[in-house]
């Protein structure tokens, strides 16, 4: 499994790319390092600016990252094929959280050369001629990567080398970190205030920063500084700092501007906003829709300017493989050439490169109650149909096969295109059977109800081997032909980043904490929005029928008439599952240790391995989340990198680790 650290905080970035002005997206070529200088002319700006969005490349669609931003927490914990990678991150008793083994790495490797690369751009391209909006592009990224690491590790260094906020061309091995508020204060709001003055309404270039996208971020970064400085639960903070501001606000004022940033995206949107239906925001075939307000590109055009291979991606960045990761092997599934079973066993879903298919790592897992409580309502809200794909449907044809049909649960026959597997809504009146040798010899140990020719596994029967699947993030590609394509590369989708839908949420969390509202812009207005949306349904995607229905007055009628923080959470989880969200929320509202200290799923352990990937036997698990685990370690490369006193390197560390 592949590890990238930053040894040192290095001054200048070591590959940047080239814009070309006749596209209308941005074209990448890699360079050598640049002398400072490169970045007085419009071509090392631009050079420049285009590196900070290909970076985006080496962390959002990375499965390390996703899984340091997902794993140990009620979405997820590790799976049948999981290595230590998974389970050290699970905080279960199968591995242990250290400096060497968190995945946070690639945040802290990417995200410090981008900083500096900002700044070269911030300090020189005024002498270049360049405007204050492309500036302002520099200035985004360098809050929004400050955002990101101040979330994860504490307070951390806003001097390179050369000063804070300074760009830096001289390696350097020594490093000081800055409190939460210097960095907060210092670096991230101004930038992000600079950036919403300067940015754009319209994108310059497909994909682009805009002042919507900056408002966004700077919303969010208020919201996390009020629950930093009201710290409910007195989590611990690194470097020590009296939880105080340095500008004399306090928590209260931080949220009412979280709430009115956030609004005034609302209500400028730009060229920005909600698709109709949550179906829409995901379907391959829509990516880089007006949800979008920052995404991690690809492109299946060219390997060379997607920097991954299409035909074979081992799992390295910057190609996108995190949907690889959250994938269970529903290739083991077995059907039969005979009514009885006496025939040969057949491969009737076989690995395809479509979005409902993909690479089976199976590394990741949700527990049982992301199906049984977190998405309760799967009649009137469409997020479970547009999350998950819960129906292994058969594509034996496009694998060469010229049968015209096999033999599967209760030897009945299915087609091309049929159900072989089936994850029920909800638990079965009558119990699945276990007991045929159908069963034991379909691959996978799922069960059967009588009359149905698909195999089935109720949802206190999910297990570390056998779940519903992301299609969200799923794989897609157009050029499969008749055929299953190559499953095996990387993902030619965007990952998305930053969604308009968010501006909503955080406004309505905002009011949650005491933020004084609008009319008609109370949390429960916010949040009936985003539930209404979720009540239209255009498509039924695991039953691959067109469903023209519109429940979102029932989804509106079943909000409570109070919202709370609680109710936040499950609706964030609800439309954001499995996009790297969820450790962030759980941590800034510290409700971590509260919503995933246990978790139930079914496995069989022996030894600490998986004796099975079809065990259906529910078990409990108990995680121990300390209140040190807040914050993640700083990379070992990065402190074994620093020629500093083994006292002073011990002080770097975050405590606990």
């Amino acid at each position: 499994m592949k590890k990238t650290y930053l040894k040192s905080l290095f001054g200048l970035f070591a590959a940047s790319m080239l814009l070309a002005g006749c596209a209308d997206i941005l074209d990448e070529q890699p360079r050598s390092t640049y002398d400072p200088t490169f970045f007085q002319t419009e071509k090392g700006v631009m050079g420049g600016l285009t590196s900070l969005y290909g970076n985006l490349r080496y962390i959002y669609g990375n499965g390390y990252h996703l899984n340091i931003c997902e794993t140990g927490t009620d979405e997820y914990t590790y799976a049948w094929s999981s290595d230590s990678n998974y389970k050290n991150a699970d905080l279960s008793g199968v591995g242990e959280l250290t400096p060497s083994t968190s995945n946070s790495s690639t945040l802290w490797g990417r995200a410090f050369s981008d900083i500096n690369t900002a700044s070269g751009i911030i300090e020189n391209a005024e002498a270049a001629g360049l405007s204050p909006a492309l500036i302002a592009e520099a200035r985004f990224f360098r809050a929004f990567d400050y955002f990101q690491l101040v979330t994860t590790f504490g307070g951390v260094p806003l001097d390179l080398g050369a000063g804070e906020l300074k760009f830096n061309i001289t390696a350097t091995r020594v490093s000081t970190r800055n409190t939460v508020p210097e960095v907060y204060t210092k670096g991230i709001f101004p930038d992000l205030l600079q950036a919403v003055a300067d940015l754009p309404e319209t994108a310059r270039k497909t994909g682009t920063a805009t002042k919507t996208l900056a408002r966004l971020i700077l919303a969010k970064a208020y919201l996390t500084y009020g629950w930093w400085l009201e710290n409910p639960n007195n989590i611990p903070t690194y470097p020590e700092a009296s939880r105080t501001d340095p500008d004399g606000h306090d928590a209260a004022w931080y949220f009412q501007q979280a709430y009115n940033v956030a609004v005034e995206g609302i209500d400028n949107p730009g060229p920005f906003g909600l698709q109709p239906t949550y179906y829409d925001v995901h379907l391959a075939t829509n990516d880089r829709n007006n949800e979008m307000l920052l995404y991690a590109d690809h492109t299946e055009a060219s390997e060379y300017y997607d920097g991954s291979s299409h035909s074979y991606n081992s799992g390295s960045s910057p190609g996108n493989f995190a949907a690889w990761m959250v994938t269970c092997n529903y290739t083991l599934v077995r059907s039969n050439e005979k009514p009885d079973w006496s025939g040969a066993l057949i491969e009737t879903v076989a690995r395809e490169a479509a979005q409902a298919y993909g690479r089976p790592w199976s590394c990741m897992a949700p527990p049982q109650g992301v199906y049984i409580n977190t998405f309760a309502d799967k009649t009137n809200d469409s997020r479970y149909d547009g999350t998950f794909v819960t129906r292994f449907r058969s594509n034996w044809p496009k694998a060469g096969k010229t049968a015209e049909c096999y033999y599967n649960a209760n030897g009945l026959p299915v087609y091309p295109g049929d159900a072989i597997v089936s994850f029920l809504d909800e638990q079965p009146a009558t119990p699945v059977d276990y007991s045929s040798d159908r069963v034991k010899n379909n691959g996978w140990n799922v069960g059967e109800l009588p009359g149905r020719s698909d195999f089935v596994v109720a949802p206190d029967e999910i297990s570390r081997g056998r779940y519903p699947i992301l299609w969200k993030i799923g794989t897609y590609r157009t050029d499969n032909g008749d055929g299953l394509g190559q499953p095996n590369g990387g993902i030619t989708r965007p990952f998305n980043v930053a969604k308009f839908s968010e501006l909503y949420f955080v406004a309505a969390e905002a009011a949650v904490k005491g933020a004084q509202t609008q009319s008609g812009k109370s949390a429960r207005d916010l949040i009936n929005v985003i539930r209404a949306r979720a009540g239209k349904w255009r498509w039924h995607n695991n039953d691959n029928v067109a469903k023209e229905e519109d429940h979102s007055a029932e989804m509106v009628a079943l909000t409570p008439a109070t919202i709370d923080i609680d109710y936040i959470l499950a609706e964030r989880s609800r439309e954001y599952f499995g996009e790297g969200y969820r450790w962030h929320d759980l941590v800034r509202t510290q409700k971590w240790r509260e919503y995933a200290e246990t978790y139930v799923i079914g496995s069989a352990l022996k030894d600490g391995a998986m004796t099975s990937t079809g065990d259906y036997h529910a078990t409990t698990y108990r995680r121990q989340i300390p209140d040190y685990l807040y914050l993640r370690p700083i990379p070992q490369g990065q402190i074994d990198g620093m020629e500093m006193s083994a006292e002073e390197k011990a002080a770097y560390q975050n405590p606990g680790y």
